[in-house]
């Protein structure tokens, strides 16, 4: 009897040996995941360290400008967009050397009474690469865009913003990163007819400043 009976006492009820069971699954669930997590951030981390490259929106960085503060109802002004193109990067210029190349284009969305009457871009430098066997003619460092616009007599008087998108394409003497538009804004308050207009940025929009070159209209 005495026997029997401690061979009884060591079955543990079937309750408990699901839930060992269970507990066991669970652990070994949570392992694998915890190594899959892992495995990821190596990956992620090995990833990083194996493409350098930045991302393509991160490369230029512009700002606009406009030319008169307020801009009167009737009247002309420009808008410059200033751009900074990162360190040991390029992007295409506006009227590329070669035909497959991307142009740089700058393109603006206009509140109503706006107008754009062209677009003058620099000519640009040419560089040689190791990836071509040309040189090619490209922008870097810094360079100015300027927009010559109009209002007319229905332009909404008050503060008015113009969007303007930038596209590029970004590359480095290695590789070229994936095509890319980024916004940029310029602010503006558009007055009465007979308001006096105040030149404004005039580092900016002195003689000389932006290479005319090209234009788009």
């Amino acid at each position: 009897m005495i026997s029997t009976h401690r061979r009884i006492s060591q079955i543990s009820p079937p309750g408990i040996i699901f839930a060992k069971k269970c507990d066991a699954k669970f652990v070994s669930r949570l392992t694998v995941w915890f190594f899959l997590l892992a495995l990821a951030m190596i990956s992620m981390r090995a990833s990083a360290q194996d493409n350098p490259f930045p991302a393509a929106a991160s490369v230029l960085q512009p700002q606009a400008y406009v030319s008169l503060q307020p801009v009167p109802r009737g009247h002309a002004f420009e808008v410059a967009v200033v751009a900074k193109v990162s360190p040991g990067f390029h992007i295409n210029a506006h009227q590329p050397s070669e035909d497959y190349l991307i142009p740089t284009k700058v393109t603006a969305e206009l509140p109503p009474g706006l107008f754009v009457v062209e677009t003058n871009y620099p000519r640009g430098v040419m560089r040689a690469f190791r990836f071509s066997k040309t040189p090619l003619r490209v922008y870097e460092g810094s360079f100015t865009v300027l927009m010559k616009l109009r209002t007319n007599g229905t332009a909404p008087i008050g503060h008015q913003k113009i969007n303007l998108t930038v596209g590029y394409q970004a590359c480095n003497q290695d590789a070229c990163l994936p095509p890319t538009k980024i916004p940029v804004t310029a602010e503006l308050e558009i007055a009465a007819v007979d308001t006096p207009a105040k030149p404004a940025h005039t580092d900016i929009f002195s003689s000389g400043t932006a290479e005319k070159s090209s234009t788009q209209h």
